[in-house]
């Protein structure tokens, strides 16, 4: 109140007793002023001695300093007003109101004990404290600017009575009795926040109004609901409050146990702990452990919650069965069952491990639990096979401002303001997206949006353009590749997440509101562009978007005509979805079935809105690029598929197509839009995947085979450049190659996603020895190439050596790294769901093109080997030594050079026609053997190869027999030949 000024106002309902035969005494103390006075009894100047009268009058007393006087004078001049009557005396003076002035000359008016503004200034002047009209202050304060246009008057008593009738088990009903009451308001204070929350009609909230009586119900009642019921009406011409205190008693469900069930192992571990939580309420809860012999309970409080922790100390002797019994006076009590089984001698187990959380030792068959760290709510759990192996783990945790925002959109359906709360809701949730790290956090996101579509739907709420960025953002993100992991686990445990999302996002982009258009935004999953359909020109409307394969989108002119008439507000709202429509279950309308199908990866949805009202009945027509195959036009039917959705052609259908376009759609309705292609979707097929993994796994032995071949024979194979060369490339293949076939079998184990580390760096691993494979390989041709072209220049081997190993590892590190820094920022690197590089124009782009150049330059170094050995020989050392090395390098090359370049061949044949099984069957062959090849054809066929093999394991055949003096010369003879060879190079 700084900004009061010194003087003070008292606005008084004034009660004058007035005594015909006394004489007003004048006092300087105050000046009382008439001021729109009015008189409860009208007094007769002639009336006899002794008379008194009840007078009520309006006056104002005036004070030269802040502080009121503690008593008021009982002297006071008589009003000039009142001079014609005869001198009388005032007996009594009560106050009603007290005004305060502020330096613009605002008045400030308080209500004193008993009195209260009549509903009309109510409705009519803002309260003092956040200068809007309040329910709840009742009318207390009021603002005037200006002088006060009336006084608090005296409360009469409250004529309704507010009672209580229902069990609380799973319906509230408040029923206000009155004989008359208008304007009813409902509102909740919460127990823990004092947060007052206007309630509404909506999914579970019911407002009934009777003849004599009014009613408040809650269907599907939670401890959500608990609070203080305040039901504020107007009677009587005051604006009433009656206040019901209501405890919603905790349920079975809301018994929260860790671990609801545990089996553990007395060798392994002595004791366990046992925790038995639920939410703090008003109510007087308490919990009891049974049975608590050998035990020892402790509690304990967070922000939420209350949770006993029994610790038992030794472990029992049978499987038993503990209990949590929570109770509260006059309420059943809730019991909630732990049953712990102790594991036997020879029984199945999966061993203690340290995979994310801790695992103790686990009974096959039964699930461990483990807590989320802080900030998570839920529960950590992994299955422990029947075989004794541990399962995939199981992470529900989610974040503890998810949730909070996730109620609070659901309880939005009753609670709250949507016209305030919605825009929150949604900036706060699009903060959260960049959190997410489990398939939980995205299934609570998807639900608010979810709830906040319900609420704005059935409230009609308009969303300013900042609410609507918020939700476009936040739905680009959740589409964005990051977290395209989560989608597939989210999607096994609620198939119709995807849909319900788009119903959701159709349903919040359409309540913009008519005055923010137009409206675009874009980004690159999301383009959205909403405006007014001009009333000066003919009514058409076209869309363009870049991304293949949507070109445009057009709705003729005689569609819109009949809406803009009589200066009819229309506004048309496009919206495209990159990569939602691969979120949706693979679902068709009864004569889609017989082929499987693909969509090209976007969803376009067009809404027309005239004065509010929403349209779905035009005529549409969308121009996609060239595409081939067998194409349907279909929109995403939400009610088919027991409300999973499925797409559906009816009222669409692909007309010929134009100069410009391959395809053009013509549909009669306005939904989700899409194009059905069935060239580019294969099945799964379970037969090429076990082949894959048994081809890799075989690859693998091969190639641990090769490496130990070439431990014993090394010595012996490498006895000139020529073959030093070959085989140096030869043996770092074989490294490459196991690495990457390594990584590839073992990537379904590495837990998926962009955020997680070990997948990328699985993925990062894979494509660089891939990649470094194939440089090798390169690298023995050029080799041969040179050898062959350039007889009498010979490099030295330290030089050669080192240009292979620039070309065979920094060559496809630098590939490997330019793709992770190039795709990673755009969510592009990783395949959804998997630890491998994206399908999605990454593999072709960042591996396939180097391959396939790769094998095109070994061809050709083929070509030249066979016409230089059709050519007599030269060579710098015995001629068939040299010859037999060339011979051995033109063979791998004739034999390894077709299979790696068959394979990628037939991969490129495999991406143009998907619906050929012999060419999966084929490429997979090729591609996931690999290593079985270079162990044939790169060792086992080599004739230096087998000799060395036999005359190794023939020397140690003989070996034991042979004297001390013998093996000396053997090593000596073997130095002076490696020292002839040395000088000879």
């Amino acid at each position: 109140m700084a900004s009061l000024a010194l003087s003070q106002l008292l606005l008084a309902m004034t009660l004058l007793r007035l005594e015909l035969e006394s004489t007003f005494v004048p006092t300087v103390q105050s000046e009382l002023k008439p001021s729109a006075g009015n008189s409860g009894q009208q007094l007769n100047p002639n009336n006899g001695v002794g008379e008194s009268a009840l007078v009520s009058s309006y006056v104002q007393l005036g004070f030269p300093n802040r502080t009121r006087p503690q008593q008021l004078p009982k002297n006071l001049t008589l009003p000039a007003a009142w001079t014609f009557l005869r001198p009388r005396m005032l007996t009594a003076l009560g106050l009603t109101t007290e005004c305060r002035v502020k330096q613009d000359g605002t008045r400030l008016c308080f209500c004193l004990p008993g009195y209260r503004w009549n509903a009309r200034l109510c409705s009519l002047y803002p309260t003092c404290y956040s200068g809007v009209r309040s329910e709840i202050d009742l009318c207390r304060c009021r603002s005037f600017h200006g002088p006060a246009p009336g006084y608090c008057q005296s409360l009469t008593p409250v004529p309704a009575d507010l009672a209580l009738d229902s069990q609380l088990l799973d319906t509230l009903n408040l029923i206000l009795k009155t004989a008359e009451a208008t304007n009813l308001r409902w509102y909740l204070q919460h127990p823990h926040n004092h947060r007052r929350i206007f309630l509404r009609p909506g999914t579970n909230v019911f407002q009934m109004s009777t003849q004599g009586q009014a009613g408040l119900r809650v269907a599907s009642l939670s401890r959500y609901w608990t609070g203080t019921y305040m039901s504020i009406f107007e009677a009587q011409g005051f604006r009433r409050r009656l206040d019901r205190v209501v405890q919603v008693p905790l349920k079975t469900e809301d018994v929260v146990r860790l671990p609801d069930e545990l089996s553990i192992s007395c060798a392994a571990s002595t004791g366990f702990q046992l925790s038995c939580c639920v939410p703090l309420t008003k109510l007087n809860y308490t919990a009891l452990w049974s049975p608590g012999e050998g035990s020892q309970a402790s509690l304990y409080n967070t922000s939420d919650s209350q949770c006993l922790v029994l610790t038992v100390q030794r472990c029992p002797a049978a499987d038993t069965t503990y209990t949590c019994t929570v109770h509260s006076p006059n309420l059943p009590p809730l019991v909630a069952p732990v049953s712990i089984t102790v594991i036997q001698d020879g029984d199945t187990t999966c061993p203690e491990d340290f995979s994310v959380v801790a695992w103790n030792v686990t009974k096959a068959g039964f699930v461990a639990q483990a807590p989320c760290p802080v900030n998570k709510r839920g529960v950590v759990k992994r299955l422990c096979g029947s075989d004794g192996i541990w399962g995939p783990i199981q992470n529900s945790c989610t974040e503890a401002k998810i949730l909070s925002l996730c109620l609070e959109a659901q309880l939005l359906e009753g609670q709250g303001k949507p016209d305030e709360e919605v825009p929150r809701i949604l900036r706060e949730l699009q903060g959260q997206v960049g959190v997410a790290s489990t398939s939980s956090d995205l299934r609570e996101m998807l639900h608010t949006v979810t709830f906040l579509a319900s609420v704005v739907a059935e409230t009609r709420t308009e969303l300013t353009d900042s609410a609507l960025k918020d939700l476009l953002t936040t739905t680009d993100k959740i589409l964005d590749g990051n977290i395209s992991a989560l989608w597939t686990l989210a999607q096994a445990q609620e198939p119709s997440m995807g849909s319900d999302f788009l119903a959701a996002v159709e349903t919040l982009v359409h309540s913009l509101s008519p005055q923010r258009h137009p409206f675009l935004f874009r980004s690159s999953n999301v383009f959205l562009q909403s405006q007014l359909l001009p009333h000066t020109s003919p009514p058409s409307y076209q869309m363009s978007y870049s991304a293949w394969p949507l070109l445009q989108a057009r709705i003729p002119w005689h569609s819109l005509a009949p809406l803009v008439q009589n200066g009819t507000n229309v506004s048309i709202t496009s919206l495209v979805l990159q990569k939602l429509d691969h979120r949706l279950p693979a679902h068709y309308v009864q004569g889609l079935w017989n082929t499987p199908y693909a969509t090209p990866g976007l969803i376009l949805v067009v809404s027309i809105t005239a004065d509010g009202q929403a349209f779905t009945k035009a005529e549409l027509l969308i121009d996609f690029a060239d595409v081939n195959g067998t194409l349907h036009c279909v929109f995403w039917d939400h009610s088919l598929h027991q409300g999973q959705g499925g797409w559906s052609d009816k009222g669409c259908q692909v007309q010929a197509a134009n100069a410009s376009t391959a395809t053009q759609c013509f549909c009669r309705h306005l939904t989700a839009f899409s194009i059905l292609m069935s060239q580019h979707t294969v099945p799964e097929n379970p037969t090429l995947d076990l082949l894959s993994q048994v081809g890799v796994g075989a690859s693998i032995l091969a190639l641990l085979v090769c490496l130990v071949i070439y431990r014993l024979v090394w010595g012996a194979v490498v006895r000139n450049k020529v073959a030093f060369f070959r085989h140096a490339a030869l043996y770092n293949m074989v490294i490459c190659l196991l690495v990457a076939d390594a990584c590839f079998l073992g990537s379904p184990f590495v837990p998926s996603g962009h955020h997680s580390l070990p997948c990328l760096a699985t993925a990062f691993l894979c494509h660089f020895f891939y990649l470094a494979t194939f440089f090798w390989m390169l690298a023995q041709a050029l080799v041969l190439a040179h050898q062959l072209l350039f007889v009498f220049h010979q490099l030295s081997k330290y030089l050669v050596l080192s240009l292979m190993v620039i070309l065979g590892y920094l060559c496809p590190l630098g590939f490997a790294g330019a793709t992770l820094g190039l795709y990673l920022p755009q969510g592009k690197y990783l395949w959804e769901g998997k630890c491998l590089l994206s399908g999605d124009g990454v593999a072709l782009h960042a591996f396939s093109e180097p391959v396939l150049a790769i094998v095109t330059v070994n061809a050709l170094v083929l070509v030249i080997v066979v016409l230089k050995l059709l050519r007599p020989s030269l060579s710098e050392g015995p001629p068939s030594e040299k010859r037999h090395a060339l011979m051995g390098v033109l063979k791998a090359l004739l034999i390894l050079t077709p299979i790696f370049g068959l394979t990628w061949a037939l991969g490129v044949a495999v991406i143009v026609d998907q619906g050929s099984v012999v060419f999966q069957y084929v490429f997979t062959i090729l591609n996931s053997f690999q290593g079985v090849f270079i162990l044939v054809f790169g060792c086992l066929t080599d004739k230096k190869v087998l000799e060395a093999l036999r005359k190794r394991f023939r020397f140690r055949g003989t070996q034991s027999s042979c004297s001390a003096l013998s093996l000396a010369t053997n090593e000596t003879h073997t130095s002076e030949h490696s020292k002839e060879r040395s000088e000879h190079a």
